[in-house]
């Protein structure tokens, strides 16, 4: 066959904006697609499995080995978690900006792991899980009394609740990396111009959730029966075991990856920051000034734009906070012109610019509004968890259901915020989703330390005390129960003033 007809085929088989682990083009026929996909998946589960063998035990190991009030205890959790949320925001920025997808997945792995446990005993390299085996192995006064997780708390070694904190964090760190690349790193693998490969990338999302939705009911069934009733290294040295595990799996697909070209363009993160830098700077420019510069480029109003113009028309409970917002968002026009009207080169904004930045600014009233709910979401791993080590949870006379394993029972739902970003922010697009829930769960955090100072003291039983039969948890929930209702009307207000991103046309 001669050159000039194997071409066609050649370039029809390479996948536009794709390049192998070679940085050579990428071909559809050895690169990406399911067999591509299946390694991503895999690692996704561990880490799923690894993150809730954690978080949805947390409560019980610092009421029970390391000797923490349910007070203190639901602030931590509420703190880590919060953290843990709002890390992978730096994550996509990172992965985005300078390593890339797949390094950013290898570094976040890595951290999850302990390499060096068993050759160097409580090295300075030591970190993620393996020191939270390390720690949960360490003896503690409540190890030494015969603790069960139904006792009174008692005291930890300093040593090792310094130490338990530190891994933990570390693994707030790994989890940043994960969670805002690995479904992205995924979604390269499928070419969303090609008919059937775009219909596999639909299906992959919907396996990845059912997959990873089968990874954590699995964690919350099996792991926390063993850090429940066997012990509690194990429970926190099998997920160590299982990211090593993944994270092998992962690179054998190395060669098999398709890996996205980084243009020339600046980061989505940057080009928006500059807007409104840009935008600061020009604060004294003035509106006919905007004007003639929108004329002379002969644009159109954005429909993000029409949204600010009219959105005072919204009911009167939201007005103000609306205005504010529709003053900063035609305030970002001034993006438009250079510094004292010079154009230099890159330092003018482009309009698609100052339109992406004006899509994330109306996202700010609906993500406000969710934050009660983040808050409320936030007690199914305090709170709720604690209430369910009251509850007669037998199965059988000698199999009893771990309390954090009623977590299984709650459905999580995510593709808003994913869908209303600008199509170059969809990878920050989940971290923006989870940073209501990190939020939430430093709001939460606050809210239950606040109500423990004015509740307790002075002899009196707190809303949170340990007995659970002399604390008063209802009237707290009649409080969120409360701030939910306020929660939903000001949501109400502002989705009728909202202007869906139809098609991704930002």
């Amino acid at each position: 066959m001669s050159s000039s007809n194997q071409t066609p085929l050649l370039s029809y088989d390479i996948v536009d904006g794709s390049v192998d682990y070679k940085s050579r083009p990428a071909y559809r026929s050895n690169s990406g697609g399911w067999r591509s996909a299946s390694f991503i998946i895999g690692v996704e589960v561990a880490e799923r499995f690894a993150y809730y063998g954690i978080s949805s035990n947390l409560i019980t190991y610092l009421t029970g080995p390391l000797g923490q009030s349910t007070a203190t205890a639901a602030e931590n959790v509420n703190v880590w978690a919060g953290t843990a949320s709002l890390l992978p925001l730096l994550g996509a920025f990172v992965a985005d900006s300078f390593l890339g997808r797949y390094r950013t997945i290898i570094f976040a792995s890595l951290i999850y792991i302990l390499l060096f446990c068993l050759t160097k005993f409580l090295s300075p390299l030591l970190k993620g899980l393996g020191l939270l085996t390390l720690s949960a192995l360490l003896p503690s006064h409540a190890a030494a009394t015969g603790f069960r997780s139904t006792d009174l708390p008692s005291s930890a070694v300093p040593f090792q609740l310094i130490l338990f904190f530190f891994a933990l964090y570390l693994v707030a760190i790994g989890q940043s990396g994960h969670k805002p690349c690995v479904q992205a790193f995924g979604a390269d693998q499928f070419d969303g111009q090609d008919p059937q490969e775009s219909k596999a990338k639909s299906s992959f999302f919907n396996w990845w959730y059912c997959f990873m939705c089968a990874g954590t009911v699995v964690t919350l069934l099996v792991l926390n029966y063993i850090q429940d009733n066997l012990n509690w290294g194990l429970g926190f040295g099998i997920p160590c075991a299982v990211m090593v595990i993944a994270l092998i799996i992962f690179l054998l697909g190395t060669k098999t990856y398709r890996y996205s070209i980084k243009g020339d363009e600046k980061s989505a993160f940057l080009r928006i920051g500059w807007v409104f830098v840009s935008s600061i700077r020009n604060w004294r420019t003035t509106p006919s000034a905007i004007a003639f510069e929108e004329e002379t480029r002969g644009t159109l109003p954005h429909q993000s734009s029409e949204q600010y113009k009219h959105s005072t028309k919204v009911v009167f409970c939201s007005c103000q906070l609306v205005e504010d917002l529709s003053y900063k968002a035609l305030f970002l026009n001034k993006a438009l012109l250079a510094p004292n009207g010079l154009k230099e080169d890159g330092k003018v904004c482009s309009l698609g610019d100052v339109e992406e930045a004006k899509a994330l600014l109306r996202l700010v009233p609906i993500w406000a509004t969710c934050l009660v709910f983040a808050i409320v979401y936030a007690q199914t791993s305090t709170f709720f968890t604690k209430q369910g080590v009251t509850m007669d949870r037998s199965i059988s006379p000698s199999l009893d259901l771990p309390a954090a394993s009623l977590q299984s029972f709650i459905s999580l739902s995510i593709e808003f915020f994913y869908d209303q970003v600008p199509s170059d922010l969809r990878s920050v697009g989940l971290s923006l989703y989870l940073s209501i829930f990190g939020v939430g769960s430093f709001l939460s955090s606050f809210l239950i330390s606040i109500i423990e100072k004015a509740t307790g003291g002075n002899g009196r039983y707190s809303w949170f005390a340990n007995n659970l039969n002399r604390a008063h948890l209802d009237h707290f929930y009649w409080l969120l129960a409360g701030l939910s209702a306020v929660q939903l009307v000001a949501y109400v207000c502002f989705a009728k003033s909202y202007i869906y991103n139809r098609g991704g046309t930002v």
